[in-house]
């Protein structure tokens, strides 16, 4: 039996990697495959906390920008992760997987609202909790709302599945020569303007002495990879 690193985690998953190659909407092979793997951790006994983004359906900032007001478009974002969420927990339950959705925003027709208490007790049950609609607030990012419920959950690590298997010192995509980090500490990636995350989310993760791990969904395996101590992507933590 592999050997477990990380005991309880909280998986950030961006909404767009949901979306497969069209890029918008849901593509059930991608999302069957992360639920996949989601039951192969929680088999191993892990404890699974799962925020996912609404860049698949809106994002609010970039899809609202100059035609909208900011918190109405992040209220659709908001609502955008809770219909991911819905999604998710469903494929997981087809799984053999059982989950429940918490929202940040009292919404009791599709999903419980979030307490930590609540989230405790269903972890510990052995359940996956998708933590939806972000921190109910316009202005923050589904990033900064993993950090968030991962610092409240009390997560031994916060895992960032992403678009790009690391953090690089620019955007691989337009620069041939960025280069890819495998360890950075929290200042480090502050002071040279990083994209690991936001920076309230980077800030709130050094406040709370919270390591992340930033790597590619491109291969859902690496979600177990990573939660077995296996060294890839990026590792951001304390000195």
């Amino acid at each position: 039996m592999a050997q477990v690193k990380y005991k309880r985690i909280l998986l950030k998953v961006s909404g767009e990697a949901l979306a497969g190659e069209a890029h918008r909407g849901l593509d059930f092979t991608v999302i069957n495959s992360v639920c996949e793997v989601i039951r192969q951790c929680r088999d191993l006994g892990v404890q699974i906390g799962l925020v996912i983004g609404g860049g698949n359906f809106w994002r609010g900032v970039k899809d609202g920008a100059d035609k909208m007001q900011r918190s109405h478009g992040d209220a659709m974002g908001m609502l955008a992760t809770v219909m991911n969420s819905i999604a998710v927990a469903d494929a997981l339950e087809k799984h053999g997987v059982d989950a429940r959705v918490l929202t940040a925003v009292e919404m009791n027709k599709f999903a419980e609202y979030f307490t930590r208490d609540t989230a405790d007790r269903y972890l510990n049950e052995g359940k996956v909790v998708i933590f939806a609609a972000g921190t109910g607030n316009p202005y923050f990012s589904t990033d900064t709302g993993a950090v968030l419920r991962g610092v409240e959950i009390e997560a031994d690590a916060i895992l960032m599945a992403k678009n790009v298997d690391g953090i690089y010192s620019a955007d691989p995509n337009k620069d041939p020569n960025a280069v890819k980090f495998d360890e950075l500490t929290y200042d480090e990636v502050l002071a040279r303007h990083l994209q690991a995350t936001d920076t309230t989310a980077m800030t709130l993760a050094m406040d709370n002495h919270m390591t992340l791990v930033c790597f590619a969904l491109k291969d859902p395996q690496n979600i177990l990879r990573v939660v077995c101590g296996e060294k890839i992507g990026t590792i951001v933590k304390e000195d």
